[in-house]
């Protein structure tokens, strides 16, 4: 599938690996991929996220998708539904991070040092997520998938990513609207 993608895509798939190294981890997911995304310059995917508001508040969404992470990767639906049941997700993490020290929740543990040997490997939800730019490719009858494919996928994807993106004003119809719909595209 990797020679469908641009070269954009596949330096936001690189970098996503080094998001996920320098973060000292095991496994690439979706919020690398965002972050990478959010590091690409003069693409169309970066023409995107700069129209609708975004190119300027990358720390704040590295921050949100740093805080989601310190929830075990906990959407605010997910903590809705937990409330629902009476289950305070707030206080469940505050309770394992006091017996287990800050960040005990996010996937690796925090508990890996320097580097292991290979690759770092990709989530079910990122290989989902290369698929899903796949089908947008192929849904816009583009032959290639671009960055822009990518940033689609994330936002129609449901978790934390998408969620991050929309309280950021960037959902799937307002970057549909500003790469095709011929118009210009408020963000919200």
């Amino acid at each position: 599938m990797f020679e469908r993608f641009t070269k954009d895509a596949r330096a936001v798939v690189t970098g996503a690996v080094e998001h996920c190294e320098q973060a000292g981890e095991k496994r690439v997911e979706e919020a690398h991929m965002l972050l990478a995304l959010l590091d690409r310059k003069g693409s169309r995917g970066s023409f995107a996220l700069t129209s609708l508001g975004l190119a300027d508040r990358r720390d704040a969404v590295a921050r949100d998708l740093a805080e989601a992470r310190r929830r075990g990767g906990f959407t605010r639906a997910d903590a809705d539904a937990l409330s629902g049941l009476g289950i305070d997700l707030t206080e469940i993490v505050s309770r394992v991070e006091e017996a287990h020290g800050s960040g005990a929740l996010a996937a690796g543990g925090g508990g890996l040092r320097g580097r292991w040997p290979g690759r770092p490997s990709f989530t079910r939800g990122a290989k989902d997520l290369l698929t899903e730019s796949l089908r947008v490719a192929l849904a816009h009858r583009d032959r290639h998938i671009g960055d822009e494919h990518l940033l689609l996928a994330l936002t129609a994807r449901p978790g934390v990513p998408a969620e991050v993106l929309a309280d950021h004003g960037v959902t799937y119809d307002g970057v549909r609207r500003v790469l095709w719909g011929g118009g210009a595209a408020k963000a919200g």
